[in-house]
């Protein structure tokens, strides 16, 4: 399936860690462009991330960004109450033993290793929700991006039916306008210079081939086909699409300029048109 380059996903998701946030945008681009913009805390997986993207997408600007934000309850110091309490209980033991009627210093218990905790960020853990989440986001954008691309193709093939239709409009008129510029040359050459009949043929069939546009339409048709079978093929095409239309740019230009015929020149013009709304949509295709 043909797709485009240009889509959007976007993925909100509430996570027992923080609220995350997803984010992928392309453009179009000549070639795969990749930008990732992540916290700090994972931007180890940044090269995983890379070659998803690289395993899915052949061609365009690609512009990731997750956002993180944390639970508040993350990072703050809590107290072991069983700690504390078992703590309480032996100090409460030796004094008893001792005959020491102190009660224990409240400082000392803090101090104690394990009393107070904090609740750390699993970095790993969490890592596996966010190549989780990026594996959705980015399948959203790869169906945005066919169907996009789906689009883009209906565009592309009714410019070529269109482009056909004047192709074979020209077959039909080519016989008509080729004997009009034969009669417009031989009054011409004959009102210049005065050339027995042989010689005068003999110069008007050497013009009449310079003009002839036969070859072009030839070329043309062929170049339609191999557009539409191009169109067909599941995988990156946009590249190749971008050398077909230049191919139609030249025979629709060599066809405007050997044009000697008011006809052919109006359709040498709306070929032009037709070939340069192709070439704008296969700007946007992988």
């Amino acid at each position: 399936m043909n797709r485009s380059m240009t889509a959007f996903a976007r993925l909100d998701t509430q996570t027992p860690w923080g609220l995350m946030c997803w984010e992928l945008r392309s453009v179009n681009h000549r070639y795969l462009d990749v930008s990732i913009r992540l916290p700090e805390e994972f931007r180890p997986l940044e090269m995983l991330l890379r070659e998803r993207i690289q395993q899915r997408l052949k061609r365009g600007k690609v512009d990731g960004t997750l956002y993180f934000q944390a639970n508040k309850s993350n990072g703050q110091w809590q107290i072991n109450p069983d700690l504390v309490q078992q703590l309480w209980d032996k100090v409460q033991q030796i004094n008893a033993i001792i005959g020491n009627t102190t009660p224990p210093n409240v400082l000392d218990i803090l101090r104690w290793q394990g009393v107070l905790e904090t609740n750390i960020l699993d970095v790993e853990e969490v890592g596996k929700t966010v190549l989780e989440h990026f594996d959705t986001v980015l399948a959203q954008l790869i169906a945005h991006r066919e169907r996009e691309g789906t689009q883009l193709t209906t565009l592309i093939e009714q410019r070529c039916a269109a482009i056909a239709n004047i192709v074979a409009q020209i077959r039909n008129e080519l016989p008509l306008i080729l004997q009009s510029q034969r009669e417009r040359l031989q009054t011409r050459l004959t009102e210049l210079v005065e050339l027995d009949s042989e010689r005068l043929e003999q110069e008007i069939v050497i013009l009449a081939q310079k003009m002839d546009v036969a070859e072009e339409l030839e070329r043309l048709e062929t170049h339609l086909v191999e557009v539409r079978q191009t169109l067909k093929k599941d995988q990156a095409i946009g590249r190749r699409l971008d050398f077909l239309v230049q191919e139609l740019h030249r025979e629709a230009n060599t066809l405007g300029a050997k044009s000697n015929h008011i006809n052919t020149s109006r359709y040498a013009v709306e070929l032009k048109v037709l070939i340069e709304q192709i070439r704008e949509q296969t700007q946007n295709i992988e």
